[in-house]
């Protein structure tokens, strides 16, 4: 990353730790984390058992369900739903998920225009190059408001004002110009409740509710997103906001059970009155079913890289594909392999520990990465420099 961008990003993390620290240490907060641990802990422990529940609770709502054991498989999964479709554009929300599996590299090569509806995202994403997020729910926190004006002003052929409202509105026109006749919604989702088959999605900007009114609506989740009850999720998407945005809650919360529904003819049912005609909910597994257990407590907020000391220093850099930071280095040994992991910076870490300290459920991140050293060093990733030292103290009994 460049240094202004880093710069940039400092000072919104900063802004994110000024409106987060006045709510984190309240005693509502405190109770809700204290509730939301309990559930994860729970929630991963029995995640099998969950997962066999909420199948039959999709199956109830008239949600098609598939589960995906690998990136390759969602990808399939999504090719074969939209063909019936027939469509060009998609309409996209903003999902780690999507991200990870590379869906808009995977359906932009098949020639369908992907449009991201988050503006973050969609800065991004027309910046074209070097665009990988710097926060999960503040993607383009690395860009200064000149930045974004010369992105949007090149990508899109205009001459917008270094003004934010101006560049909105101008943005906002755009993709809903360009999805206005898109017929496919995609996103993930915030939190699954197994037992009522229901899924959490949490937004400001009410994209995700354009992108569910779509005729078909493919959400992509990770095994990991299940909890127990609908009660318990809204508890998970709450925490989230606290620690991700500094606000209680956001301004859109969707609960979304099914397709949509009326029967005000007569009591007869018809589908697609408004929203989907399908909804259809693909869980991917892609090594999380082999991964430890407290890396799957993450609920996204991104509240360690904000506190990262190694990752305000270098950014992006430090961390996995779009999961960032010393987290993402630990779920990409799962996701891809122990060369990943070591590629993402397993040894940029300082095992400092900040990371636990900020997060609202104690992941024990450094404890974690220094584990995967030991295992990473076995198969023969590790720093040269590191090599030569210990091949030195065995024929020398030195360093030197």
């Amino acid at each position: 990353m460049k240094a202004s961008e880093l710069e940039t990003m400092r000072k919104s993390f900063d802004t994110v730790k000024k409106r987060s620290n006045s709510i984190r240490e309240s005693p509502s907060t405190q109770r809700l984390i204290d509730r939301v641990c309990e559930i994860k802990k729970f929630s991963i422990e029995n995640n099998e058992e969950l997962i066999n529940q909420v199948s039959e609770s999709f199956k109830r709502n008239d949600v098609d369900f598939f589960l995906a054991e690998t990136s390759d498989d969602a990808l399939k999964i999504i090719d074969e739903l939209i063909l019936e479709y027939d469509c060009n554009t998609i309409a996209k929300a903003k999902s780690n998920t999507l991200r990870e599996i590379n869906l808009k590299k995977h359906l932009e090569n098949k020639g369908i225009d992907v449009v991201d509806t988050d503006l973050g995202d969609r800065i991004l994403q027309l910046k074209k190059t070097d665009n990988r997020p710097v926060h999960p729910t503040g993607p383009a926190s690395h860009l200064n408001i000149s930045d974004i004006t010369d992105i949007v002003n090149e990508s899109l052929d205009v001459s917008v004002n270094p003004e934010p409202r101006d560049i909105m509105e101008v943005v906002r026109n755009d993709v809903l110009n360009r999805i206005k006749n898109a017929n496919v919604g995609i996103s993930g989702a915030n939190a699954i409740a197994s037992e009522e088959g229901s899924l959490v999605m949490v937004h400001n900007e009410g994209n995700i509710s354009i992108v569910s009114l779509k005729d078909l609506h493919i959400i992509v989740a990770g095994i990991e997103k299940i909890v127990p009850t609908l009660e318990d999720a809204i508890s998970v998407v709450k925490l989230e906001t606290i620690f991700a945005t500094g606000s209680y809650v956001t301004s859109y919360m969707n609960v979304i059970s099914g397709p949509s529904k009326t029967a005000d003819i007569e009591k007869k049912l018809l589908k697609n009155m408004y929203g989907a005609e399908k909804v259809v909910v693909i869980l991917l597994d892609n090594g999380r079913s082999q991964a430890t257990h407290e890396c799957l407590y993450c609920i996204g907020c991104g509240n360690c890289v904000v506190h990262c000391p190694v990752y305000n220093a270098v950014g992006n850099e430090f961390g996995f594909n779009n999961y960032l930071g010393g987290r993402g280095v630990a779920m990409s040994k799962f996701i891809e392999d122990d060369e990943a992991c070591y590629n993402s910076g397993l040894y940029m870490c300082t095992l400092c520990g900040l990371c636990t300290l900020n997060c609202p459920l104690a992941i024990p991140t450094n404890e974690i990465i220094e584990n995967m050293r030991k295992f990473s060093t076995g198969v023969g990733f590790y720093p040269k420099a590191h090599g030569r030292i210990k091949d030195n103290i065995s024929k020398n009994d030195s360093p030197y």
